[in-house]
């Protein structure tokens, strides 16, 4: 199994392109699933630069509604006709930040209909591929839901990203994780995978939403990884360069930084 970051807000090769946005490619061998597509169609040009026809993909799984991992979407269906979407039905409520900016998804009828599931409980998207729906909040301190909103009955109300959602990937004795910004905290989806499979995690990829994270909440996750200890960890996107550094400083685990077009295999 090959995982490919088709966009982040980084890249080193020059042949392809970065964006504030997140977009991974998981390749089973048999099957092509596409996780986010990133906020703009350029995860399409680097899939092309990469080799990766796009029509080929036969899933399509969003993490949640924010601009910055949806906005490629219309994009992909124009290029790919098969594919299902699986998110969870609340991806379509209208996300503000906090000065009344709209940064979520609108529904696009001519291409998208048709083409959603929405889920609402674990699902087993291919052999040993979850869809996982739900994360429970163990840790109140590892959330990120600052001014972020929603519009429930023209009124705008705290966004608690009931919408977020994430990937495991069951390995034999162990799990790996796939997240997009861990809004409802990292600690958390770790959690509730690791309740779920009674496994342990040995790896975890993607953004954990500590760019501008306070300290206690900082602190707390270095906490936990070195309790917890996953064998790898590779983040990226809202996490920030910076908190990269500082947690390859401060934790125990290996790490690296998840840029645009590195290839990770398990």
């Amino acid at each position: 199994m090959q995982l490919t970051t088709l966009i982040e807000n980084y890249v080193e090769q020059k042949s392809l392109l970065a964006e504030h946005g997140l977009s991974i490619l998981i390749d089973t061998g048999s099957k092509k699933i596409l996780f986010d597509t990133g906020q703009t169609d350029n995860f399409l040009l680097n899939a092309q630069a990469l080799g990766i026809d796009v029509a080929d993909i036969d899933y399509v799984v969003l993490s949640h509604g924010h601009y910055d991992h949806t906005g490629g979407l219309i994009a992909f269906l124009k290029a790919n006709k098969k594919a299902f979407i699986f998110c969870k039905k609340a991806l379509f409520i209208p996300k503000y930040n906090n000065v009344d900016k709209f940064i979520g998804i609108i529904w696009h009828d001519e291409l998208m209909c048709g083409r959603f599931r929405f889920i609402d409980q674990v699902t087993e998207l291919e052999p040993n591929i979850f869809i996982m729906p739900d994360t429970h909040i163990y840790n109140a301190v590892d959330t990120h839901f600052k001014d972020l909103k929603i519009k429930i009955n023209d009124c705008l109300v705290e966004d608690k990203m009931e919408d977020e959602l994430f990937i495991a990937i069951r390995h034999e004795n162990s799990i790996s994780l796939l997240t997009a910004c861990s809004h409802r905290g990292i600690s958390n989806i770790c959690t509730t995978a690791n309740d779920y499979f009674k496994l342990a995690i040995y790896s975890i990829t993607g953004g954990f939403h500590l760019k501008h994270c306070t300290r206690k909440q900082y602190n707390f996750i270095v906490d936990y990884f070195n309790k917890m200890e996953p064998a790898i960890i590779g983040t990226c996107h809202c996490t920030g360069v910076e908190k990269f550094s500082q947690l390859q400083r401060d934790l125990k685990n290996q790490m690296f930084y998840n840029y645009t077009g590195r290839c990770i295999n398990f």
